[in-house]
């Protein structure tokens, strides 16, 4: 799977306020948040759909990564979405492992799995704090 995704009863606000404690406990931060909604209605198109993109990133993590190949920063910083579909939210992202397998590189794919690993938790603890 090229995705992690979860629901959860939570409104999109409380989500993502719930997901920012849990990724600062892992040292992520978000560098922004990207309101689709909002960019595609001012700039005159329909869209009624509720979707945000969080880029996260851990500074120390970041630098480790780009020092072992710089090609991996095609894939920073992390990108976690959040959603509504069928009057539910939901909190997914794309698999840190399946981005950096393109590079063929096994040091990296280790280093991709630690901080899946450590991205699934703080979506999984997000949705039930």
């Amino acid at each position: 799977m090229f995705d992690y995704t979860v629901e959860t009863d939570k409104n999109m606000d409380e989500a993502i306020k719930d997901l920012e404690t849990t990724l600062k406990e892992e040292k992520f931060g978000v560098l922004w948040t990207f309101d689709i909604k909002e960019k595609l209605q001012e700039k005159g198109l329909e869209f009624e759909k509720e979707f945000r993109v969080l880029e996260v990133c851990n500074p120390g993590e970041a630098q480790k990564v780009l020092n072992e190949n710089e090609m991996a920063g095609y894939f920073l910083p992390c990108k976690i979405v959040v959603y509504e579909k069928n009057g539910k939210t939901k909190i997914g992202m794309p698999k840190p492992t399946s981005l950096i397998s393109m590079l063929h590189d096994d040091k990296l794919e280790q280093f991709a799995k630690d901080i899946e690993d450590r991205l699934i938790e703080c979506i999984n603890k997000s949705v039930v704090s």
